[in-house]
């Protein structure tokens, strides 16, 4: 769309002389399709002279010298280029190149481009944008009815129906025509009452705007979609935030709505969310049924087991799936695991919840905290949260509240508790086994398990010990290193070493 131009990050490159331009152009039209000689000199002029073939030649040259990274390749006298093409929709298709076959493509790529701009206003059914279309489109009826459908949504009945008489009036004296059968039908549907209000889902919690870190994830999943990503994590990690800004960066390419399920029954919600109340039957055949042919993004935040997900993939849809385990089962799901911050992602999210002159003045004493909650972004936003609520406090006295509270059991302040919700969380769902054991390995100076040395302190056999240590990493409260070993996170630590007793609050 438009001239053909180039740029290099904000340098705009020489595309060279106006033939030369065509030139390229025709090979980005026909993208991955290769073009002999003779094709491409038709397409460019119309009455070529004998030198066209060696104007060609160079063309093709001075492409290659201005643009290296372009993946122009010749083959048996001929060209192909394979390219990521974007348009931007600015100005006349194809400005300022003269042949046929460009007029053609002119006229094509405006047909293209008209349909696409009707189908975003179909999506978006927004009045104004609407009426300017339709002011610029008097004669076409699909804008014409959807503006009627518009107005009649915003209560603005009176107004949809008079669009209808411009439109017959319209076609009447410029065509000589009545209104076709879409412009009949919903004049008719305002008329009885019986007009259907599509519904689009916009169910995205807010993005968080203190949100930091996680940029490597995010540039692989925003990659991965449509397909389905998967996050996990343990509890405090941050995953349906990460959920949460990778489906507000990616919403523009999904325009048939988001959809945010949260709980056990997710195909009843996913059915809710676009106007299915009390389904009968197969439910997961309905949902394939109401996608099909949309682009939903739709985010399952803690997903209770694979069977929940079981056949409501849809082609084009994409899913974000946050989940405490790792769900192999479910097919087809690239994974991120995400734990703690990095120790300057840490730092940079303190110093948005809290005045940073206030982390300057005690260094140590900041970097103390933070590893102290293993820099997971949750209890670092409470820990900020509590410091900036009481100005006369330092963050020594934070410290050494932090180390106090853990020996007091359940009399703990409410914020603290907060701080400790995500083991306090994970813990309920252990076994007697697994607590136990976490208390024993908390009370060893070192960090890293061993499984043998976990058998012999626990008086398990290997076997059963794997099994009790791999139940653990799945929830990730210990860390896989290498077969047999383990390493217990710090706040893992505190949690089960200072503590006599776990909140149940």
């Amino acid at each position: 769309m438009g001239p053909v131009r180039a740029w290099r990050d904000d340098d705009e490159i020489d595309l060279g002389p106006r033939q030369q331009r065509a030139v390229l152009a025709a090979l980005l039209l026909n993208n991955g399709i290769r073009l002999s000689n003779d094709q491409l000199i038709g397409m460019v002029w119309d009455d070529p002279t004998p030198s066209a073939v060696m104007a060609l030649r160079t063309y093709m040259y001075k492409i290659r010298k201005a643009l290296p990274e372009l993946d122009l390749k010749s083959k048996d006298g001929g060209y192909t280029v394979r390219a990521e093409l974007v348009d931007d929709c600015r100005g006349e298709p194809l400005e300022g190149l003269n042949s046929t076959y460009f007029d053609a493509q002119r006229v094509r790529l405006a047909q293209q481009r008209l349909k696409a701009r009707e189908d975003w206003l179909e999506r978006e059914l927004d009045v104004l944008e609407l009426q300017k279309h339709v002011t610029a489109n008097p004669l076409r009826e699909r804008p014409r009815a959807l503006l009627m459908h518009a107005l009649y949504r915003d209560g603005r009945q009176a107004e949809a129906l008079d669009q209808y008489h411009q439109a017959r009036a319209l076609l009447n004296d410029e065509l000589g025509l009545e209104p076709g059968p879409e412009l009949r039908k919903v004049h008719a549907q305002i008329l009885n009452g019986d007009l259907l209000l599509a519904r689009r889902p916009e169910q995205l919690p807010p993005d968080l705007p203190d949100f930091t870190g996680r940029a490597q994830e995010i540039a692989r999943a925003l990659q991965v979609l449509p397909g389905t990503v998967g996050i996990t994590g343990m509890h405090g990690s941050g995953k349906t935030a990460l959920a949460t800004r990778i489906g507000h960066l990616a919403k523009h390419r999904f325009h048939d709505g988001q959809i945010f399920v949260r709980g056990n029954d997710v195909v009843q919600e996913l059915l809710r969310a676009v106007g299915v109340e009390n389904p009968t039957g197969d439910r997961a055949a309905l949902w394939r049924e109401k996608a099909r042919g949309k682009r939903f993004l739709v985010i399952v935040d803690d997903v209770p087991d694979a069977a929940s997900l079981s056949d409501l993939h849809t082609p084009g849809s994409a899913m974000i799936l946050t989940s405490l385990r790792r769900l192999n089962e479910i097919p087809g799901v690239t994974w991120f695991k995400i734990a703690g911050l990095t120790e300057a992602e840490a730092h940079e999210l303190f110093r948005k919840v809290l005045d940073p002159r206030r982390i300057d003045a005690e260094p140590e004493q900041a970097a103390f905290v933070l590893a102290g909650v293993s820099y997971l972004p949750n209890p670092i936003r409470v820990l900020g949260g509590k410091l900036s609520a009481r100005p006369q406090w330092t963050v020594e006295m934070l410290v050494r509240q932090m180390e106090r509270e853990t020996r007091l059991g359940n009399a703990v302040p409410s914020d603290c508790r907060a701080v400790l919700a995500p083991l306090v969380k994970a813990e309920r769902q252990l076994t007697d086994e697994e607590r136990r054991l976490l208390r024993d390995f908390a009370r060893q100076e070192h960090d890293v398990i061993n499984i043998c040395e976990a058998a012999e302190l626990s008086g398990m056999d290997l076997a059963c010990m794997e099994v009790l240590l791999e139940s653990l990493a799945d929830v990730h409260l210990i860390e896989p290193l290498t077969l047999g070993r383990y390493r217990l996170p710090r706040f893992v630590k505190m949690f089960y070493g200072l503590r006599t007793l776990v909140p149940t609050s």
